[in-house]
Formats: C-alpha cells, structure tokens, sequence
C-alpha cells in the first residue's frame, strides 16, 4: 500500500516538472519570437523612412505618456474614463504587460 502511494507521488511529480519545463520553453520561444518581430518591424521601418519611424515614436511616446498619466492619476468624483483616455490607458496597460513579459522571459534568450 505505501509503495503504490510513493510510486503515485513520484509519477505526479514528474508529470508537473515535465508540464512546467514545456511551459518555460513555450514562453521563453513566444518572448524570443515576439522579441525578433519587435526588431524587425523597427528595422523595416528604419528602412522605409527614418523621418517617419522617428514621428511614429514620438506620436506613440506620447500616446504612452498619456496613457501612463491617466493610469496614475486620481480620476474625478463621478467620471470615469472615456475615449481618448480609455485607450491610452489600455494601450500603456498592454504595453507595460509585454514589457514585463519581456523582461522575465526574453532575458534568456539566446538570441540577444
């Protein structure tokens, strides 16, 4: 009876080491494969125009730093956000979420 119970635990324990270890490689590949499209659309931008590429960043800095304010702000008695604000502050949301992703996962890739 206890070496089934032994046997059943060390099985299970291999099982979630093997599910965690193919998760760590699904991510860190889906960092690195995100990571390479974020370069090669800067590259193919840079080539197309550089005026333009420079432009482009500081529209989407500036959309950022909109959206990073409104997102720390204290927001009004009885407003909530709309518009331009809701979108700014989701796109710094989403843009904060994959930088984060970013940094734990695209840290070890081989391809830096």
């Amino acid at each position: 009876m206890g070496v089934r119970r032994v046997a059943r635990g060390i099985g299970e324990f291999l099982v979630e080491l093997l599910g965690e270890f193919v998760a760590e490689v699904v991510l860190s590949l889906l960092a690195c494969a995100l990571l390479a499209c974020l370069a090669l659309t800067a590259y193919l931008s840079w080539s197309f125009s550089p005026p333009l590429t420079i432009a482009g960043a500081g529209l989407l800095s500036l959309f950022l730093a909109h959206g990073a304010w409104r997102t720390f702000r204290d927001p009004a008695k009885g407003r909530r956000r709309r518009g331009l604000a809701a979108a700014t502050t989701a796109g710094f949301t989403l843009t904060a979420t994959t930088a984060g992703f970013l940094l734990f996962y695209a840290t070890d890739c081989g391809c830096l």
